[in-house]
This record gives structure tokens, C-alpha cells and sequence, in this order.
């Protein structure tokens, strides 16, 4: 389970040291999400959990007399992308959560989110705020993981990693809490949005690149994803063994200087009318 004070605190700093490399891993969820939202309307555009900016520069790009607020919980994310923006004048970051989070005299036109959306303790409650802070003929547009089963850069990895404890609740705030698209219509129904669309996205999950790929990507790993929070509680001969593990299973996947696995995502679009 990975909650808001998660990315408070550790996990949205270590996304804020390693965001080149996870802008890398959803390179090709990016650019085929960008392709929808080039085709929905909207000038004042609000970036959901916009972590380091990635998404919200390239709507910059995308669109270039729109208002975009890009908005996340983490104040080191939100440094990140600030250190980022660079000559965007259009483009502003700020930290809140969507939840609550709205700007008097801003109301969005496009609600956007790339993997953003899946960690509101309370979603019908969220996305009913979002809706209500929406302008009236708003979309929004959000990716999200399918199950863990479809992408097996997290079930695999997970499957060497020391158990414990009780089995985890698949719905609670985390990567894969949006996994079954009747959970997600039906939230977004319940809070009032329509005409729901949800689309499978294939994509390659870049985890290493470069003369040692594997290096590469034993180093994303034990910083980004299930196996992050394991390895810093772990010592001695039990890491070992979980590193040595990961690094067999990362050569196993290595193809030349590349390391990348099949993902799969949720693309889903709806309005508020």
C-alpha cells in the first residue's frame, strides 16, 4: 500500500531524485496518452498528482496559450518540477491535494492525470470535489495501472520478495487500486461524471538502458516500486539474497543493453455534463 503520507515523505523524494528515470519507464504510456488528450478541448488544464512535470510541460508543448496547474502532494516532486519548467509561462506547480485542493477563479476545462489518481483514500469523494471545481463542460483524462498480473515487471519482481504480514487489500490507495475498470466507472458514476470511456494501453516499462542494464535497473528498482521498501528494511545475507535474486531475474529479461517488460495501463476519459 502506498498512501499520501507515503508520498509526503519517502516515496515522493525518492521519485524526486530518480524522476528522469521514471519519465524513461512511462515514455511509451506518455506519448500515446498524449495523442487522446491532443484531441480533447481545454485551455485552463489541471495536472493531477503532475509528480515531476513531465505531463504538464508536454501539454505546454502540446498547447501553447493554455493555463496549466500542475498539482501533487509532495513538496520534493513539486520542487522538481519547478526546477524544471524553465521558459513555460504557462505553466505553474503547486502543492495540495486534489482532494480538497481549488483556486478561485480557476476552473478547470481538462482534468488530466498520468498514474495520479490511484492513492485518494476517499475516490468518489475526490472525484466528486473534482467535478465540482470542474468547469461545466469539462473532461478529464487519467491513466492507470491494470492488474499486477498484466505487468510483470511488479509480479515478478514481487514474487522473490520476503512475505509477511496479511495479504495485501487489492482496492486500498496504491499503484494497482484502479486494476478493475467496473471499480473505476462506478466510482466515476457515483460522482457524477459521464460518458465514460475506459481503454486498454499497451507499453514497454523501461527499467535499465546502457552499457550495464542491469546495474541500471537493480538501482531503479531499489529505489521506484515493491521492492523499494523491502530492501531498506532488509540486512545482511537476507538482502543479499533478495539483490542476488532481482539480478538473475533482471539478466533473464536483458536483451543486448535493454531491459524493458511488457505493462499495461487503463486510459480512462469522461465529462462532467
Amino acid at each position: 500500500m502506498t498512501d499520501i503520507r507515503d508520498w509526503q515523505d519517502r516515496v515522493g523524494k525518492a521519485w524526486a531524485e530518480s524522476w528522469q528515470l521514471t519519465d524513461r519507464s512511462f515514455a511509451g504510456l506518455t506519448a500515446q496518452f498524449l495523442e487522446t488528450l491532443a484531441e480533447l478541448p481545454g485551455l485552463a488544464v489541471l495536472d493531477i498528482g503532475c509528480g515531476a512535470g513531465e505531463l504538464s510541460l508536454a501539454m505546454a508543448r502540446q498547447r501553447s496559450n493554455a493555463r496549466i496547474i500542475g498539482l501533487d502532494i509532495s513538496p520534493d516532486l513539486i520542487a522538481a518540477a519547478q526546477a524544471r519548467a524553465g521558459d513555460y509561462p504557462g505553466v505553474e506547480f503547486e502543492l495540495g491535494d486534489a482532494a480538497t485542493w481549488q483556486r478561485p477563479g480557476f476552473a478547470p476545462e481538462l482534468l488530466i492525470s498520468r498514474h495520479g489518481v490511484m492513492f485518494f483514500d476517499d475516490p468518489v469523494a475526490a472525484f466528486t470535489h473534482l467535478r465540482a471545481i470542474a468547469a461545466p463542460t469539462a473532461c478529464i483524462a487519467f491513466t492507470c495501472f491494470r492488474s499486477p498480473q498484466e505487468n510483470k515487471w511488479a509480479s515478478e519482481l514481487a514474487a522473490f520478495l520476503p512475505k509477511g504480514g496479511a495479504k495485501p487489500d487489492p482496492i486500498a490507495p496504491g499503484p494497482f487500486a484502479f486494476a478493475d475498470p467496473q471499480r473505476v466507472s462506478a466510482i466515476l458514476t457515483a460522482a457524477g461524471w459521464s460518458g465514460i470511456r475506459i481503454e486498454p494501453l499497451d507499453l514497454a516499462y523501461i527499467a535499465g538502458t546502457g552499457e550495464d542494464p542491469v546495474k541500471d535497473a537493480r538501482a531503479f528498482f531499489s529505489r521506484i516500486g515493491p521492492a523499494a521498501s523491502y530492501l531498506r528494511e532488509l540486512i545482511g545475507v537476507e538482502r543479499d539474497l533478495v539483490e542476488a535474486r532481482m539480478t538473475q531475474w533482471l539478466e533473464r529479461n536483458r536483451r543486448d543493453s535493454l531491459i524493458a517488460f511488457a505493462a499495461a495501463a487503463w486510459q480512462v476519459t469522461a465529462r462532467k455534463d
